[in-house]
């Protein structure tokens, strides 16, 4: 057994779970919003990336550029027209919503889909490897890390650079003193909510391409999400990365002892690092 080759293929993995966290984390961190839906809507973004693609014979690459700001459109209607009227002190209201959305696009795309699995073709760069010493890497996983890497880069240059960063930690600080400065809430939600779902394209493209899924695969894709979320530390976009990896770590570690542990090891790690540290390993609030 090749443990490096192991390792290198759990950090690999790593870079998918974060890319399905990064949009949970940064939703949650500016609005404290938990998100039900989330491993819905990146199924969603698989299928209208696959529509895309069979349709106007697009490669996956341009149709999830084409995707991207439909998404963007998609979260901030969804939050500006439903999600931010649940928003409130108590946290029920947003679960149920969430929970009512995840079942109706569960079933939407059933209708529109039927129940069969597909996969996004991506020719050949789905066999396609680097030589990295010893050991083969994949060249989707090493383009899915990349990804997940740049995504959490241009967050964070985003939230810490920008005036739009600004007015998202304003907001999730104190809303009715943003709202007193001039920041309308209810916009800066919607728009923390539409560069969510653009990157729940990037999720959805990779997801697409390295496996198969069909419209109930979202609440699986979700506790990934929450798991990573959770072990980094709640509204830590750096501690999703860390979290991700951790994640996916145990399960190739896990896979590698005995196949049938391999969901049973990610679940075990994140368990684990609740115990031990119950606010995850970096938590820290946007500000």
């Amino acid at each position: 057994m090749n443990w490096l080759d192991t390792l290198l293929q759990g950090v690999l993995l790593g870079g998918l779970y974060a890319l399905f966290a990064a949009g949970l984390s940064l939703v949650f961190g500016i609005m404290r919003l938990v998100n039900l839906a989330h491993g819905d809507l990146i199924v969603l973004a698989a299928f209208l990336i696959l529509l895309l693609v069979s349709s106007l014979g697009l490669d996956p690459f341009t149709a999830a550029l084409i995707a991207a700001p439909l998404m963007f459109a998609i979260g901030w209607l969804l939050q500006y027209h439903l999600l931010n009227r649940t928003l409130d002190k108590d946290v029920l209201p947003p679960l149920l919503v969430t929970f009512g959305l995840s079942i109706v696009i569960q079933n939407g795309l059933l209708e529109g889909f039927t129940a069969d699995s597909r996969r996004i073709s991506a020719g050949s760069l789905e066999t396609a490897s680097l030589q990295l010493g010893s050991i083969n890497a994949g060249l989707m996983p090493l383009l899915t890390f990349g990804s997940a890497v740049m995504v959490i880069v241009a967050l964070n240059q985003l939230i810490y650079r920008t005036a739009l960063g600004r007015a998202f930690r304003a907001t999730s600080d104190d809303v009715v003193t943003a709202s007193l400065m001039g920041i309308r809430p209810n916009s800066i939600f919607a728009i923390a909510t539409g560069l969510a779902m653009m990157i729940v394209t990037v999720a959805a493209l990779y997801l697409g391409m390295r496996a198969n899924f069909d419209p109930t695969a979202g609440p699986a894709r979700l506790i990934y999400a929450f798991e990573a979320v959770i072990i980094g530390g709640l509204g830590s976009l750096w501690g999703t990365l860390a979290g991700g990896i951790i994640l996916g770590l145990s399960q190739t570690i896990g896979a590698a002892i005995n196949p049938e542990w391999q969901i049973l090891a990610g679940h075990i790690a994140f368990l684990i690092v609740l115990l031990l540290r119950p606010r995850g390993l970096f938590p820290r609030a946007v500000d």
